[in-house]
């Protein structure tokens, strides 16, 4: 008997000590509902709100995640999620070739069908190593416009609280401090483009029409990369732009190249950097971006 003790001791304590720490770690991961955002303002709205109860993450995209497709891993991937948090207006292009359990997916803007602004002119230009394509249809930076911003992550605390019940009273709590940020954002925002006083203003690609309509900013796009060199027929296009918008502030989703800064500071335009951050910054997170943007647009328009 003592030594089927001594076995049985044995076998359990190998038991215990067989799994390495990063299975460990994987196995107490899982205790949470796994949910999956498809672009960086969601990721960050749904860490804020799920806390410690949700184990949150979003696709290592290289790029803008609006362009980016998913591969046969990535689809196993989101085929897992328990709840995959999409931004909708037409954002996932990949959801029409892409077959996913439908009652996990949820659509943060499907309320705000009323809201959301068409793109009335379909122009077809050259995006980096993505080539020539479109912006059909509607415009997706729905969250650039903190309102609709608080909306989605609204939406986003609701289907929380149905994988999560009992944490709901976590999930409102935490939503209605992020409202609160938002609503400052909203304000500071507000702020700085009334400095513009209805002065036309360029933006460097069709992304910003919620930011637009929201602070009611005369402005125009162009089709413009931030690191690509504009041709002789993209200038051409340009001037005839300026001459009907005379616009003294072009307004980039990055830092241009310094030879377009450059040309345009001899057509007494200043560029201005306001990142829409759709993807994860390199430093900082959400709020410290728009934080940036703030104070690069202030310093522009007080000059």
């Amino acid at each position: 008997m003592k030594k089927i003790l001594f076995i049985i001791i044995i076998a359990l304590l190998v038991a215990c000590t067989d799994k390495e720490p990063g299975t460990q770690q994987a196995d107490s991961s899982q205790q949470h509902p796994l949910v999956i955002c498809s672009n960086y303002p969601l990721y960050f709205f749904t860490t804020e709100i799920a806390g410690e109860y949700i184990d949150v993450r979003m696709p290592v995209i290289d790029g803008d995640p609006a362009m980016w497709a998913p591969n046969g891993v990535d689809v196993a991937d989101l085929q897992d999620a328990d709840l995959l948090i999409l931004n909708g207006a037409g954002y996932e292009s990949w959801l029409a070739f892409t077959t996913l359990p439908r009652e996990h997916i949820l659509d943060t803007s499907a309320q705000l069908q009323s809201l959301l602004l068409p793109i009335e002119n379909e122009t077809v230009h050259q995006h980096g190593p993505a080539g020539k394509h479109s912006h059909p249809g509607t415009a997706f930076t729905t969250w650039l416009d903190p309102q609709l911003a608080i909306a989605q992550a609204g939406a986003i605390t609701q289907g929380l609280s149905r994988l999560v019940p009992e944490q709901t009273g976590s999930f409102e709590a935490n939503f209605e401090k992020l409202k609160q940020k938002l609503n400052r954002l909203d304000q500071s925002l507000n702020e700085v483009f009334a400095l513009l006083e209805g002065q036309p203003v360029i933006f460097s690609h069709p992304v910003y029409q919620y930011l637009q309509h929201r602070y009611k900013i005369n402005g125009r796009s162009a089709h413009w990369e931030p690191d690509s060199e504009p041709g002789t027929r993209d200038w051409i296009d340009f001037g005839k732009l300026r001459r009907e918008h005379p616009a003294e502030i072009m307004i980039w989703e990055a830092s241009p190249l310094d030879s377009v800064r450059q040309q345009l500071l001899q057509m007494d335009i200043k560029s201005v950097v306001f990142e829409p951050a759709g993807n994860r910054p390199e430093q900082g997170g959400y709020f410290e971006v728009m934080e940036q943007n703030l104070l690069r647009l202030k310093a522009q328009m007080e000059r």
